[in-house]
């Protein structure tokens, strides 16, 4: 409009474009944004990719990823088709006018302001939904591959006749096409529902017809769809019941078809099928005769049936013919559940013989005798000696050990002793000062084995240590001591390069080192330094000067996390344990393959089962794979980490598993054949500790092989309370050497007891062959108690040596002062009929913060022993001395020898004298007197050590009584070996 007050009108206010510049700028933080972005997903790519080349398992991440892109295109393609061809179609078949109505006319507003943008609305809900269903379906991987490569069982279910194989490996991934297909459906009916209706194709309000024939004809079609597909789930669901889950009141969680499930659901499901075919030819039917009259009838009816065919018809068989008789109709599924589930789980093999309970032998002598040789009773409790260990063999802060110490074999002189053993690990929290440089470049790693007699204690309580001392030094020979990869080393490590890293420290000092190994990735390239800048959010990666030529960065340091991702198809065990093979420190690993699709067999949740009371407490072990259920599990690999190297091997080790068979060819040449695996390495294999729970577990019930007996319960099991302690959680298996009735020599077990369900009486003690390479691995055997004989389990053997009054005033006296006293593991030991249970008691007192052997409890037939030796107490139970051990058994006296030297001969008496009086404070609780009467034997044997050394050297000889290098020299265990003192650590 032109101005029409006539004169200036001031200045115009122009508001425009932002300029050029700012402009410019905008658009490169744009870019920058979107490249940032884009190296943060790509670096977190590379450095994947660059570890699994690390690991030469670049095989597992290429396989893992081309799968889930393979997937994540496919059926995102699928997906979005299917919507954006029913949008499309939806559109296409739209009336070319619309009713007047006030419906219409409001909807007039959306169509026109959409109308510019229907390509990129299309395009971008097919999108969308092809986005989510890709990701949803790239998820899927594991059942894809488990499908494409399965291979058969050999072993056919009872009810189908169908391979194992169909349920194990194609029955899921059937349903998740299935599941797909629903989605696809229903979303296609409401993208197309909702165009017909923005289009006029359907009208709420409006006069008229409710919907065109086009679109009553698309939605009918559609609906038919959906309908077919519920056909096959009809179909697919009669399968399904032979491993469906349901809440059994006789046996609890039960796994496969009942009576209920053959003769009601089984052709419920046949006759819904029928129903919803016909159905969905209704729908489709619609195409020709433009009424959804028949399809709504018959979809009404097919509601119908499910609720009275699929829901009354079996509540009404159950309530009228089984339960009135559930015995016997539920027997003959009862029987087909014991044998699946005996053999998903590996134990129908287990052998269960009667056990008496008590000894009929009247010759005692005889019974001491044979407790020497029935077993090698472990006194090392390895869940208990772990600050005893860290206190003598510590030797600087940045060391620490694991909280659970583990139990191995070890030969000497040809002869194998249970052993028990840990890593020198690395202690972030123990180093000097903590800053980037110390945490990822100086402290780098851990250093040694330490490792202790399991069955000996020395005159003090203390561990009878055969590798000790920094570096360590002993019975295990020369290895490489570093260990770069263990269960404590959580932190990324830089390695190799300029920046020198603290390889041990000793009297001279700290030495210094350089990795030499090939592990890690190379950090040369800027690329790689700039990728775990961010994927590690550690941008001094990036420019660090510490950081040069032949830097590598160490992760993923664990034996667990490395192994899982190397194999992500396993199930790893809580506990890695290590072993020195060839020279070289070897965590091993057992893995497990397992299914919930083995029919019949009912599932166990691992994380339940594997759970006790070191799970419990402060989680000092990991629980295998908390929430993870299952119904058929093998320990089919054993996977090893070499501790300086961190590389990884795995080593099929059950040969006839059809699932890791299924792994093998998905991911070919990743597991080394059983001959691959070293007569050194096969020497410290051993039965898992986690399987081993399970399978108990399952004993419980599975233990009955008769239909009747199972159904009444009387013959339920359970696996005790652990009454060494308060946590209220099951008692874990032991490792111990020993023999079973009928056994001429002792193999290394995995044992554990079980009571009656709801009392604590003992009902059989359970034990598995755990020495791998030997005929009799993995033969589980049950010695069965008598039921109309009460013999003592753990709980009631704790509280009988609680309430004996000499015991009680023992224990009190070791609790004297600031002490506490600890229980070890209740070992049991079949012997001669009857149960010879064995623990020993720590007390930690005083000023010190670990604990101390210091007394042996016996129980056998009745008979309770609470003595300072093993020996001692066996002695006292039996009413005997051994003729094949020397009395002295376990902890042990210091018993000098007689000297011609008079000089020598009054200072051996003196340590004697000493002894004896650091005895008897003890058992006052005066641990005053008890530190003074230390320190006078060790000046004593100091004494007689210096007088013998100046005779040998005046006679010229060498010095017979000269210490081995192992600590003081005092003389302990029971062989009379020494017990080492290293430097700076406390004497006890």
């Amino acid at each position: 409009m032109p101005d029409r007050g006539g004169g200036p009108t001031g200045p115009r206010i122009r508001v425009g474009r932002p300029s050029r510049r700012i402009r410019t700028l905008l658009m490169t933080l744009g870019v920058l944004a979107v490249l940032a972005m884009a190296f943060v997903m790509f670096a977190g790519f590379w450095t994947d990719w660059l570890w699994y080349r690390s690991v030469h398992y670049s095989s597992v991440f290429t396989t893992t990823l081309w799968t889930k892109i393979g997937l994540f295109f496919v059926f995102g393609l699928l997906m979005a088709a299917a919507v954006g061809f029913n949008i499309w179609l939806a559109h296409r078949l739209r009336p070319p006018l619309s009713a007047m109505s006030m419906e219409q006319q409001s909807l007039d507003r959306y169509r026109m302001g959409i109308a510019p943008y229907k390509r990129w609305l299309l395009l971008a809900i097919t999108s969308l939904v092809g986005l989510i269903a890709g990701a949803s379906a790239s998820g899927q991987w594991r059942t894809w591959l488990m499908w494409v490569n399965g291979v058969p069982f050999h072993q056919k279910d009872p009810q189908f006749h169908l391979d194992v194989s169909f349920y194990a490996f194609d029955l899921p991934w059937y349903r998740f096409l299935l599941g797909f297909g629903f989605a696809a459906a229903v979303l296609s009916l409401i993208a197309a529902a909702l165009t017909h209706y923005l289009y006029g194709g359907l009208r709420v309000t409006s006069p008229g017809a409710r919907a065109t024939a086009a679109a009553t004809g698309h939605l009918s079609v559609l609906l038919g769809v959906f309908v077919a597909l519920k056909a096959v789930a009809y179909w697919l669901d009669r399968y399904g019941l032979a491993v469906k889950s349901s809440d059994f009141k006789a046996t609890g969680n039960w796994t496969g078809l009942r009576y209920v499930d053959a003769n009601a659901y089984l052709p419920a499901k046949t006759i819904l099928f029928c129903i919803a075919v016909i159905c969905a030819l209704l729908f489709f039917a619609t195409l020709w005769r433009r009424t959804w009259q028949l399809p709504v009838i018959g979809f009404g009816l097919m509601v119908l049936s499910a609720v009275l065919i699929g829901g009354l018809y079996p509540a009404i068989v159950q309530k009228f013919q089984v339960e009135p008789n559930e015995q016997a109709k539920e027997a003959p599924y009862v029987e087909k559940n014991l044998k699946a589930t005996r053999e998903a789980y590996g134990i129908a093999g287990t052998d269960v013989q009667d056990y008496p309970g008590a000894s009929d032998t009247e010759n005692k002598a005889e019974l001491r005798d044979d407790a020497d040789t029935v077993a090698s009773i472990r006194l090392m409790d390895p869940n208990i000696v772990s600050p005893t260990f860290q206190q003598l063999q510590q030797v600087r802060n940045y060391y620490g050990f694991p909280s659970n110490l583990d139990v191995d074999r070890y030969s000497k002189d040809g002869k194998e002793q249970d052993t028990v053993l840990g890593l020198r690990e690395l202690n972030l929290a123990g180093i000097p000062k903590n800053n980037w440089i110390n945490d990822h470049f100086r402290y780098t790693h851990g250093y040694g084995v330490v490792a202790a007699k399991g069955t000996e204690a020395d005159s003090e309580g203390r561990p009878v240590f055969t590798e000790y001392n920094l570096p360590s030094k002993g019975d295990l020979g020369s290895y490489q001591q570093q260990v770069y990869y263990g269960e404590k080393t959580t932190q990324y490590s830089i390695v190799g390069g300029p920046q020198k890293e603290i390889d041990y420290s000793d009297d001279n000092g700290e030495k210094t080192t350089s990795y030499k190994g090939k592990s890690g990735v190379s950090l040369a390239s800027p690329v790689n330094r700039a990728a775990y800048a961010v994927a590690f959010g550690e941008p001094q990666i990036l420019y660090s000067g510490a950081i040069g030529e032949g830097s590598r960065i160490l992760y993923n340091r664990t034996p667990k996390e490395r192994v899982e991702a190397v194999a992500p198809w396993l199930t790893i065990d809580g506990d890695a344990y290590p072993a020195v093979v060839d020279g070289k420190i070897q965590w091993i690993v057992d893995a497990y393959t397992t299914t919930n699709g083995y029919p019949y067999a009912s599932r166990t949740t691992l994380g339940d089962t594997t759970a006790d009371s070191l799970t419990a407490a402060n989680n000092q072990r990991a629980v295998v794979a908390q929430q993870n259920q299952v119904n058929y599990i093998r320990n089919s690999v054993k996977a090893t980490v070499d501790a300086y190297t961190g590389d990884v091997k795995l080593y099929q080790w059950d040969t006839e598993d059809p699932v890791l068979k299924t792994w093998m060819k998905a991911f070919p040449g990743t597991v080394k054949s059983e001959k691959s695996i070293s007569p050194e390495l096969m020497a410290h294999l051993r039965y898992p500790q986690d399987l081993f729970k399970v399978q108990r577990e399952l004993l419980t019930r599975y233990h009955v092989k008769d239909a009747q007996t199972f159904l009444s319960g009387s013959e339920v099991w359970q696996v005790p309370d652990d009454p060494t302690n308060k946590s209220g959680s099951a008692v874990p298996p032991y490792y111990l050497s020993m023999k079973l009735p009928g056994q001429s020599s002792q193999a290394f077990s995995l044992t554990t007891t079980m009571t009656p369900n709801g009392r604590d009486n003992l009902s059989a003690f359970v034990s598995v062959n755990a020495e791998a390479g030997t005929p009799g691995y993995g033969k589980i055997s049950v010695l069965k108690l008598p039921t109309g004989r009460t013999v003592d389990g753990p709980k009631r053997v704790q509280s009988q040596f609680n309430s004996e009054p000499s015991i009680a005033e023992s224990i009190r006296l070791l609790r004297g002062g600031d002490s506490e006293v600890e229980y070890g593991n209740l070992l049991t030991v079949p012997l001669d009929g009857g149960l010879l249970y064995v623990e020993p008691v720590y007390v930690r007192g005083g000023d010190l913060k670990y604990p101390l052997l210091r007394k042996v409890l016996v129980t056998y037939g009745g008979s309770t022993a609470f003595e300072d030796t093993l020996g001692q107490a066996l002695n006292k139970v039996f009413g005997a001395e051994s003729s094949t051990q020397p009395p002295d058994q376990g902890t042990t006296k210091p018993k000098p020898p007689t000297s011609g030297n008079p000089t020598v001969q009054a200072a051996l008496d003196d340590a004697q004298k000493a002894f004896d009086d650091g005895q008897e404070a003890l058992k006052k609780g005066d641990w005053k007197a008890y530190g003074e009467a230390q320190k006078a034997l060790e000046d004593a044997l100091k004494r007689a050590e210096d007088a013998q050394a100046a005779a040998d050297k005046s006679a010229g000889g060498s010095g017979a009584d000269k210490t081995d290098g192992k600590g003081s020299g005092k003389s302990g265990g029971a062989g009379g070996s020494p017990s080492p003192t290293p430097s700076g650590s406390p004497s006890g």
